[in-house]
């Protein structure tokens, strides 16, 4: 199976938040039903696959209060679960800019686990899934979807900015442009931004 159901998916992240609540629950819902209502005006992207990626793209934050170690948390898990789709989009969520540097946020991955990232990052192409998931992640509040600058100015108030920060915003919004694109239409109206 490529990836949970629904009903493993809503488990899962219930689960996971018992186990470290936050706002960050409520984000991957939000990122989840995006990815949804995206997916359906693409006629190559499953729209309930692409729900189910988007809810767990931060699963890994059910080990607790870490940073760019919640990527790799979330890449264990889901393979241990047998969910290798999921367990790529934990890794690949943070990155439209290829370059563990470009994380916005401390990390807190050791010399071998960052490699390990780097090293897989610089082995794929993405494909949509995984474009689509780092899209609605930089338009997931918790409160529901927003201007992808909105979201972006927020996370860099909350986590800085350093030297890769424009190039990785100059890729995010390149994926809205693509999607915008692939949908015909302001994904924003879509989403009723």
């Amino acid at each position: 199976m490529k990836v949970p159901t629904i009903e493993q998916a809503e488990s899962f992240l219930l689960e996971a938040g018992e186990l470290n609540p936050g706002p960050w629950v409520l984000h991957n819902r939000v990122a989840g039903i995006c990815a949804k209502t995206i997916a359906e005006q693409c006629n190559d992207i499953d729209s309930n696959e692409a729900q189910i990626l988007g809810m767990l793209h931060d699963i890994g934050r059910r080990c607790g209060a870490t940073d760019m170690k919640h990527i790799l948390d979330g890449y264990n898990y889901m393979m241990e679960q047998g969910f290798e789709n999921n367990a790529r989009i934990c890794l690949t969520h943070s990155f439209p800019y290829k370059d563990v540097k470009a994380y916005n946020g401390q990390n807190d991955c050791n010399e071998l686990e960052t490699k390990f990232i780097q090293d897989f990052l610089n082995n794929i192409e993405y494909n949509d899934y995984d474009r689509l998931i780092q899209l609605c992640d930089a338009i997931s509040f918790p409160t529901g979807a927003t201007f992808i600058e909105k979201r972006l100015v927020d996370v860099v108030l909350r986590r800085g900015f350093n030297d890769l920060t424009v190039p990785k915003w100059k890729a995010f919004l390149e994926l809205k442009t693509y999607f915008d694109k692939k949908t015909g239409q302001d994904i924003y109206k879509l989403l009723n931004v």
